[in-house]
């Protein structure tokens, strides 16, 4: 790991607030890439830059006291959830009733309608997600990390100090937990 990133992470685990935005400012690249990459799988549903979401992000956790950052991979999970949570409001207002978001305009391109994500799949999977986070944190930054940062096994591996095999059986934990509470959700 880069010896900057390194000793900013320490100091933000020490408590310095000032070290969150060089931080930020250091892994702004790679934290861009992941809100492209997020924003990609929920095309159609909003309509927002990478750059908002990246820079929402930041002022979210900028302003939250708790920040505590032992290591890269739990500053990148953190910044992921920042972008999803960002993400799934943005979704959110857009359907709201009162924005006229029951309100859909058809037309005969029916496959651009089935790429992109609903808004009740990305409401529900954010739900199972926060459901996850209580019952089990270390789940659900395995699954930002893997799923909304687009890290491989190998790297979560790497960036957590743990065998390959063991975030690839904490990844299907995360996948059975949030495929059954994403069903029983929908059975109700």
């Amino acid at each position: 790991m880069d010896p900057e990133v390194l000793s900013l992470l320490n100091a933000a685990e020490h408590g310095d607030k000032a070290a969150a935005e060089p931080l930020f400012a250091a892994l702004y690249s790679e934290l861009r890439r992941i809100a492209r990459r997020e924003l990609s799988r929920h095309q159609g549903s909003v309509t927002i830059s990478p750059t908002t979401v990246l820079h929402e992000a930041y002022l979210s956790m900028k302003g939250k006291d708790d920040n505590s950052f032992p290591d890269r991979a739990r500053f990148m999970a953190y910044a992921a959830r920042a972008m999803r949570t960002f993400i799934i409001d943005r979704v959110r207002e857009r359907r709201a009733q009162k924005r006229g978001g029951l309100f859909e305009i058809t037309s005969f391109d029916t496959e651009a309608n089935a790429q992109s994500g609903g808004y009740e799949e990305v409401s529900e999977v954010g739900e199972a997600l926060e459901g996850l986070a209580k019952v089990d944190p270390t789940l659900a930054e395995i699954v930002d990390l893997k799923f909304f940062c687009g890290f491989t096994f190998a790297e979560i591996a790497a960036l957590r100090n743990i065998s390959e095999r063991t975030v690839q059986r904490s990844w299907e934990r995360a996948r059975l937990y949030l495929h059954k509470q994403i069903k029983t959700d929908l059975s109700l």
